[in-house]
């Protein structure tokens, strides 16, 4: 039995949703973040040092980090569903949106929330001014940018197909739902990226998907 080690609003959605995909039988362990922090708890430290989610057991087996989590369960369990055929240049695509989620998409945005924070953050009369104009200005000249790069780019690359790695759904797509679901709750996507919003439409209408959610709770991105 795979358990996956759930904390509430994040990353652990994919893997509840690429399970549901799958067909296999899971069980959840779950996890709250704190309040007023919205830090993991420090139980997760016990399945993991770094006290991140998520992570998957199977057998004797304990697995982290999104992406790698993926390759390992369509690898073992997938048998050819969720990912394009060796060798082909579907493969390749497939393999870079795998990695480019949250190795570029992710970083921009996870930037995004920090410095929204830092602007809103309680401080002295005397410092808040200050904080919150070197906030506003990291965001306008990088930040906001750089968004606005990755979404364009993201916009173009579903012109030729309703999928990232090809003309079928594929694990690379569950990958891509975390940073465009939270671009989409930070404000990011808009009627100049339609594509975008229907890809968004297209996956929160799988069965899959709504059973993932079923199963994993309430989900709702940080903003």
């Amino acid at each position: 039995m795979i358990t996956v080690h759930h904390l509430n609003n994040s990353r652990s959605q994919r893997v509840l949703w690429l399970l549901e995909e799958l067909g296999l039988d899971y069980e959840i362990v779950r996890y709250q973040r704190n309040a007023k922090t919205m830090l993991a708890p420090p139980e997760l430290r016990k399945i993991h040092p770094l006290g991140k989610s998520p992570v998957i057991q199977d057998g004797e087996v304990l697995v982290a980090e999104s992406g790698a989590i993926i390759e390992y369960l369509v690898e073992k369990y997938g048998e050819g569903r969720l990912v394009p055929p060796a060798g082909t240049s579907d493969k390749l695509r497939w393999r870079y949106f795998l990695h480019y989620a949250e190795g570029s998409l992710m970083t921009p945005l996870l930037m995004k929330l920090v410095f929204d924070r830092v602007e809103s953050a309680p401080a002295p009369f005397f410092v808040r001014p200050i904080a919150k104009a070197i906030a506003g200005k990291v965001k306008q000249s990088y930040i906001l940018p750089q968004i606005k790069q990755h979404l364009d780019y993201l916009e173009g690359e579903l012109a030729g197909s309703e999928w990232f790695a090809g003309s079928a759904f594929s694990a690379a797509d569950i990958q891509m739902s975390f940073p465009l679901e939270a671009a989409t709750a930070r404000g990011g996507l808009d009627a100049e990226r339609p594509r975008l919003a229907a890809f968004l439409q297209r996956i929160h209408a799988r069965p899959a998907y709504q059973r993932a959610l079923e199963r994993g709770g309430p989900y709702e991105l940080l903003r």
